[in-house]
């Protein structure tokens, strides 16, 4: 009976101390609620990120008398905001393949040395299942080799293709820097699916009708310019303008056939929907010229002597396209004389190296036209060929500057060469004629 007794005064204690409960207490502990489906995703996919192969075994505790590692420094952080890519207009709104973009913004710290930044993007669709179907989710980790401090804004586009098409919450998350320098705080935004080869090419700083027109007008300047010195050398101006006009054409596939060379498709990626090289321009331009030359009985050396300077002509409008199109784009730099412009990639101020060659291919055009007007430049084809060697000769040696590394070792070295010895013999030709 005792025992009864002592169960019925603890039950009897318990309804008492529920009883004496705040209610503001037991309100709180209901406010907890779990996260929501995107944030709960996001930390699945996180913990399902790129894992090392073999996990590594968790260090031990540290002898007696062992000195105490040092603590790691603090991570330091800055102001960041992550935009979407707009790629959903009219004519193109879901159309396939489908893909989307975001772009992290953040400013470069004051001083220091470049240093490596590693960010890492997590993605989830609106309304996935929990666990996501394949798809669904991404993580994905974007390195960037250099980030130059007193560079001032730097804007990093990532794009991920092979998703499900719809509305996404996206994520990024700045690695740590192990020496403790700042890197952007987090930050998350909603985005939408697009038409994929229109975000392979958009981002912060790049206008990408740009450089179609510039390309355009320079081509114009150039068969103005060509038109203007054909009838002062007694050349036929219909024949030239049409053989002009077939070689612009060619000279545009030309272009593309060089640059598709040049970048060969990576397997498992998708194949460049943009991309030319000048090189391949003026090797078709230039051999559709002495070919049409040839059939229509127009002398090869004096038509290449008049098409010169609007060739430079055209180049030097074009490199400007070039500049807001996120093509050719210099090293980044923290230099007072450094341009903002991107690559398509990364935005942050930069050399400005389509604007040098730009200035480049306007000064030989100008020499070149003057030559033309007040000369009889003979022998017939050596104001062409020093025009190309300046110009060869000029931009091998703004290569350097340009944030794509070269192929070859030596290959600048004999361009360099071969073409300062053609502008040498060319030269010495129109001053002993």
């Amino acid at each position: 009976m005792g025992r009864e007794q002592r169960r019925r005064a603890e039950r009897e204690q318990r309804r008492r101390a529920r009883k004496a409960t705040p209610p503001a207490a037991t309100a709180q502990s209901r406010a907890v609620a779990p996260p929501s489906m995107p944030e709960a995703l996001l930390r699945e996919a996180h913990r399902a990120g790129p894992r090392p192969a073999a996990a590594r075994p968790r260090p031990g505790p540290a002898p007696l008398g062992a000195p105490t590692p040092p603590p790691p420094p603090p991570t330091l952080t800055v102001a960041s905001s992550l935009r979407a890519t707009q790629a959903n207009c009219g004519p193109v709104e879901g159309l396939d393949p489908q893909a989307l973009g975001v772009t992290l913004t953040f400013d470069a710290p004051p001083d220091g040395d470049p240093y490596p930044l590693t960010v890492r993007f997590l993605g989830v669709r609106t309304g996935a299942t929990n666990p996501p179907a394949p798809g669904d989710t991404f993580d994905v980790v974007d390195t960037l080799n250099r980030v130059v401090p007193g560079s001032g804004s730097v804007s990093v586009t990532r794009r991920i293709e092979g998703v499900t098409p719809g509305e996404w919450t996206v994520q990024a998350r700045p690695v740590a820097d192990p020496a403790g320098r700042p890197v952007p705080e987090p930050a998350q935004v909603g985005v939408s699916t697009g038409y994929a080869p229109l975000v392979r090419v958009r981002a912060p700083g790049v206008r990408i009708g740009a450089w179609p027109a510039l390309v355009g007008t320079g081509a114009a300047a150039a068969l103005v310019l060509q038109g203007l010195l054909v009838s002062r050398f007694g050349l036929p101006a219909g024949p030239v303008l049409a053989l002009s006009l077939v070689a612009c054409l060619l000279g545009l596939a030309g272009a593309r056939l060089y640059y598709r060379l040049e970048h060969p498709r990576k397997p498992g990626m998708p194949a460049p929907s943009s991309g030319m090289c000048i090189q391949g321009f003026v090797l078709a331009a230039v051999g559709t010229v002495v070919v049409g030359a040839l059939l229509l009985g127009i002398p090869v050396g004096r038509l290449l002597d008049v098409t010169a300077p609007g060739l430079m002509a055209g180049m030097a409008i074009g490199r400007v396209g070039c500049f807001f199109g996120g093509c050719c784009a210099g090293r980044p730099t923290a230099s007072r004389w450094a341009l903002w412009s991107s690559d398509r990639r990364l935005g942050v101020r930069r050399i400005p190296t389509q604007l040098f060659e730009s200035a480049l291919a306007l000064l030989i055009g100008s020499v070149t036209f003057a030559v033309l007007s007040f000369t009889d430049a003979d022998p017939a084809g050596a104001v062409f060929v020093a025009a190309v060697a300046a110009y060869t000769f000029g931009r091998q040696l703004l290569f350097p500057l340009r944030s794509l590394p070269r192929n070859t070792r030596h290959g600048r070295s004999l361009v360099m060469l071969s073409t300062a010895l053609a502008f040498g013999a060319a030269g010495l030709a129109l001053l002993a004629w």
